[in-house]
C-alpha cells in the first residue's frame, strides 16, 4: 500500500477497530439506528438485509465498507465512498406516517446512521478498556473523515457533542414494526450465513442490547437500570480479556496489516 489512508496506525480509530470487540459496537450502533423511524423504513424498503437469501452477502458487503474506510489506501476509500453516495442518492422510503417520500441520504438520516455508529464504537471502547476517556474523544474527533466519505460536511465530534445530538434527536425516536423485525433477525438470524454465525450473533447482539442508553433500553421495552450497566460494563471487559488471548481471527490482508502496524507502533 502507498498509504494509510484515513487514519494510520498512530491513530485511536485504529487501535479501536482492531480489536475484536468492537463487534458489540457495530450491533450497537445497528440497534439505535433502528430508533429512528425514517432511517429504518429506508433501509428496510430497500435493503437486501431483511431477506434470508441475501442478509449474510449484504451484511459481509457492509462490513467491507467499513474496513475499507477504516483501513484501506486513499484511492480504496474514495472509490468505497463513491460507490455509497451514488448507491444512496438513487434510493426513495415512503413514510406511511406522512405519506410522503424521502431520499435515504438527506443529511438528517445520513448524520443518525454515521452519529450511532461512530458513537457506539467509541462507548464499547470506553467501557471494555480499549481506550480511556481521552481515547474515547480522539476517536470521536477523528470520526469526521469518516463522516465525509459517505458526504457529511459536519458531525458530532466529541462526546458532549455526541450527548446533545441524542438529546435534539430522542422525541423523533420510536419502535415501529419495521424495527421490531430487524431487531428479531439480529436475535434470530435466519438464511445462509455460516452456523458459527448464527450461534455468535445472538450472543452479541444481547450484550449490545445491554450497553444501550438507558432511555434506548426503555423504547425496546427493557429496564433502564443502573444494575444492568456495571453488570455490562464487567461483561466487555471479560470479553476483551478473553479475545486478547485467542489467537487472531482471520481477516483480510489490509486488516492483518493494521494488526501489525498497531502492535508496532504499540
Amino acid at each position: 500500500m502507498s498509504d494509510d489512508g484515513l487514519f494510520g496506525p498512530g491513530s485511536t480509530t485504529w487501535r479501536v477497530h482492531v480489536e475484536p470487540v468492537m463487534w458489540v459496537g457495530g450491533f450497537r450502533a445497528l440497534l439505535l439506528q433502528s430508533l429512528e423511524p425514517r432511517v429504518m423504513r429506508g433501509t428496510y424498503q430497500n435493503s437486501a438485509l431483511f431477506d434470508p437469501a441475501k442478509a449474510w452477502s449484504r451484511f459481509q458487503r457492509t462490513v467491507e465498507f467499513v474496513g475499507t474506510r477504516t483501513f484501506g489506501s486513499t484511492a480504496e476509500v474514495a472509490v468505497a465512498g463513491e460507490r455509497v453516495r451514488r448507491l444512496h442518492a438513487a434510493l426513495r422510503g415512503h413514510d406511511p406516517d406522512t405519506g410522503e417520500t424521502f431520499r435515504l441520504d438527506e443529511p438528517e438520516n445520513l448524520l443518525w446512521v454515521h452519529s450511532t455508529e461512530v458513537e457506539s464504537y467509541a462507548h464499547v471502547a470506553l467501557r471494555a478498556g480499549v481506550v480511556d476517556a481521552y481515547g474515547a474523544e480522539r476517536y470521536l474527533a477523528e470520526s469526521i473523515r469518516a463522516a465525509r466519505v459517505v458526504g457529511l460536511v459536519d458531525a458530532p465530534t466529541s462526546r458532549v457533542q455526541m450527548a446533545a445530538y441524542y438529546a435534539r434527536r430522542r422525541p423523533d425516536l420510536r419502535l415501529t414494526d419495521e424495527a421490531r423485525r430487524a431487531t428479531m433477525n439480529l436475535f434470530a438470524p435466519r438464511g445462509r450465513a455460516p452456523q458459527a454465525v448464527k450461534v455468535a450473533v445472538p450472543a452479541l447482539a444481547t450484550l449490545a442490547l445491554a450497553t444501550l442508553p438507558r432511555w434506548a433500553r426503555r423504547l425496546y421495552g427493557l429496564p433502564g437500570l443502573p444494575t444492568t450497566d456495571l453488570g455490562t460494563t464487567l461483561a466487555l471487559r471479560a470479553l476483551r480479556t478473553a479475545t486478547d488471548v485467542l489467537p487472531d481471527v482471520p481477516a483480510p490482508p489490509h486488516i492483518d496489516r493494521a494488526r501489525r502496524l498497531v502492535r508496532a507502533a504499540g
